[in-house]
């Protein structure tokens, strides 16, 4: 963590002092306040600075515009008592020192104005209740009123005042806490995360757009893990993601049990966030198992079963992102197919890897064949070392294969080399399911490899399966 000094240091540029002097202009104390601060701190890079002062916002907010210059623009919200200044790739919002009051059955703050201390005993966590200064006078003087300074040593998360009030007042700052608990590492004070626990069931008053938001942001930091195992254990889970709750805990039949599907998610989850900055495949690797609770077994002879787990998974994904409000395109499309191809790489290393099977993949899959490559080697977290090596030795193997493959044969995305209309203009026939039944005879012929990918092969092919179907080529006048 940086010290005073060193955050003074970096405050101490042209922008600040320029805010200052435009504050300094109307006689009005100004503060940087909240996420900047705590991202000084912490050094951490942060483009949105927010700035408090004890007065008009929009007011300020026009000084400094004129004050920068050419290339600011200026945004004003008068109903929010709130303005923004966008500079490059800057953003500064400045906003009056306020107090807030809530109705049970809204986050939407009764706004009035308020002094600074009252500003900031309303943030969330005291890590986000931090000012500095940027008056010229009194230039990065520090006002820390609840010792966040301290709980940024401490690397905990902790509310400036009662949690149970800041909770349900605001039920969004439960997932911020999770969110940044996520992000930050840090851990959730216990009297915190207990009030987060209390009062879980008040997340219900939150848009579900608001909720995924935070999601999003737990789902591209370092360790998505954390955020998820946190929703978990606050009751959060069960309310926003019923789905994935489901999968914790082990069931055991006859003394035997199955591993905890959940907490083997968030393994993957973590392997493949470590190597790629995909979210979509993030969000593949969170739900590469979410049909196990509903497909799971007991069977005498095998144990425990989760039979066509990945095909139902992937009919779940389509109304899981519908009622969580995530994209429904082709970002949905994609975690989908991810989910319900994600056992064939696995198939292919423990069973011989034949170049029929890996053709069909490499069709199957397309331009997500990487992806899809990345969530099964992410999928093997076994902790027998000797069975991790073995498994990544064949999936090298499947990879080189399908390197070799598609490069002599062309298979990835291909189609054959005979379509519909020539076949129809060929036999002079309309359509109908024959049609369909050469198409898919001389797919299946290229993907065996009893034929190339290649037009003079798959036309003689045609021709022969016609004729089994009683079919000559028409006399062309």
């Amino acid at each position: 963590m940086q010290s005073l000094e060193n955050v003074i240091a970096k405050l101490d540029t042209p922008l600040f002092h320029s805010v200052g002097e435009a504050a300094d202009s109307i006689s009005r104390p100004c503060y940087a306040v909240g996420g900047c601060v705590r991202d000084l701190f912490l050094d951490r890079p942060s483009k949105d600075i927010d700035f408090v002062t004890v007065g008009s916002g929009i007011e300020l907010a026009e000084i400094v515009t004129a004050k920068l210059g050419k290339g600011t623009h200026l945004t004003v919200f008068r109903n929010f008592g709130t303005a923004q200044v966008k500079r490059r790739d800057i953003e500064l919002e400045f906003v009056g020192a306020r107090k807030e009051s809530y109705d049970r059955n809204s986050r939407k703050p009764i706004v009035e104005d308020g002094t600074l201390e009252e500003d900031l005993s309303r943030r969330d966590f005291t890590v986000n209740a931090l000012a500095l200064k940027v008056n010229t006078s009194d230039f990065g003087e520090l006002v820390d009123l609840f010792d966040g300074i301290g709980d940024m040593n401490r690397r905990i998360l902790r509310t400036p005042l009662d949690p149970d009030i800041t909770f349900s007042d605001d039920p969004l700052r439960m997932m911020r806490a999770v969110r940044f608990a996520t992000q930050l590492e840090f851990t959730i004070y216990p009297e915190t995360f207990e009030a987060i626990r209390r009062n879980a069931g008040r997340i219900k008053i939150i848009s579900k757009e608001r909720v995924v938001d935070e999601l999003m942001k737990i789902m591209k930091s370092p360790r998505p893990s954390i955020g998820w195992e946190l929703l978990l254990k606050s009751g959060l889970l069960a309310l926003i993601f019923p789905e994935l709750a489901a999968m914790k805990g082990v069931e055991v039949v006859n003394g035997r049990g199955h591993k905890d599907n959940f907490y083997h998610t968030l393994a993957v989850l973590d392997n493949v966030a470590a190597k790629s900055d995909n979210v979509w495949l993030r969000w593949a690797a969170l739900m590469h198992d979410i049909a196990k609770p509903v497909t799971k077994r007991w069977d005498n002879k095998c144990g425990w079963t989760f039979h066509n787990h990945n095909f139902i998974g992937a009919k779940m994904v389509p109304r899981i992102f519908r009622r969580m409000r995530l994209p429904q395109d082709n970002k949905m499309k994609f975690v989908a197919k991810l989910v319900e191809l994600h056992m064939r790489p696995i198939a292919l290393v423990e069973d011989e890897v034949t170049d029929s099977a890996v053709r069909r993949l490499i069709n199957d899959a397309g331009d997500d064949i990487e992806a899809l490559m990345a969530l099964c080697e992410a999928d093997i977290t076994s902790k027998n070392q000797e069975k991790v090596r073995r498994v990544l030795d064949n999936f090298a193997l499947v990879r080189k294969k399908m390197i070799d493959l598609n490069e002599r044969d062309q298979i990835r995305n291909f189609k054959p080399p005979v379509d519909g209309n020539e076949i129809m203009e060929t036999f002079g026939i309309s359509g109908g399911p024959l049609i369909g039944q050469i198409k898919s005879s001389i797919k299946n012929a290229i993907l065996d490899g009893i034929i190339r990918n290649d037009y003079d092969e798959a036309h003689e092919l045609m021709l022969k399966i016609a004729a089994e179907h009683g079919l000559s080529p028409i006399m062309k006048q």
